[in-house]
C-alpha cells in the first residue's frame, strides 16, 4: 500500500470534519440532549408531584364522603327520632282529646240523668197530688199545693 496524497488528504478532510464535528456540532447535541433530559426529569417530577397530589385529593375525598355519610346517618337518625317522637306526642294528644272527650260526655250523661231525674220527680209529684186530690176530692189550695210538691221533691231525693 502506498502512502499518497489522497489517503493524506482524506485524512486531513476527515480530522477537520471531527474537529469541525467536536467545535461546532458536538455542543449542540450536547445542549440539545441536556434540554431534552432536564424537561425529560421536570417531565418525571412533575408526574411524580401529580401522583402525590392525587392520593392526597382522593384521601380527602375519601374522608369527604365519609363524613357526608355519617353525617347523612345522623341526620336519618335524627328524623326516625324526631318521627317516633311526633308519632308518640300525636298518640298522647289523641289519647288526652279521647279522654277528654268521655269526660265531657259522661258530665253531659250525667246532666241529662239529673235533668231526666228531675223531671221525673216533677211528674211523681204531679201524679201523686192528681192523685190525693181524687182521694181527698177535694181542691188543695196552691199554696199548700206548692209546699206538699217541694215537699215531696225533697223526699224523692
Amino acid at each position: 500500500m502506498s502512502f499518497n496524497l489522497t489517503l493524506l488528504t482524506q485524512m486531513l478532510a476527515f480530522a477537520a470534519f471531527i474537529l469541525f464535528t467536536v467545535k461546532v456540532v458536538w455542543p449542540y447535541l450536547l445542549r440539545a440532549i441536556e434540554t431534552r433530559q432536564k424537561t425529560i426529569a421536570d417531565g418525571l417530577a412533575a408526574a411524580e408531584q401529580g401522583r402525590k397530589s392525587l392520593e392526597v385529593s382522593t384521601r380527602q375525598s375519601e374522608e369527604t364522603v365519609r363524613q357526608g355519610r355519617e353525617r347523612a346517618a345522623e341526620v336519618i337518625a335524627q328524623a326516625e327520632k324526631r318521627a317516633a317522637q311526633m308519632i308518640d306526642e300525636a298518640r298522647t294528644q289523641a289519647k288526652e282529646e279521647g279522654d277528654r272527650e268521655k269526660t265531657a260526655a259522661r258530665a253531659e250523661i250525667e246532666q241529662q240523668v239529673a235533668r231526666a231525674k228531675e223531671a221525673l220527680r216533677e211528674q211523681v209529684a204531679t201524679l201523686a197530688m192528681a192523685g190525693a186530690e181524687k182521694i181527698l176530692r177535694r181542691e188543695v189550695d196552691a199554696k199548700t199545693h206548692a209546699d206538699l210538691l217541694v215537699r215531696l221533691k225533697q223526699e224523692l231525693r
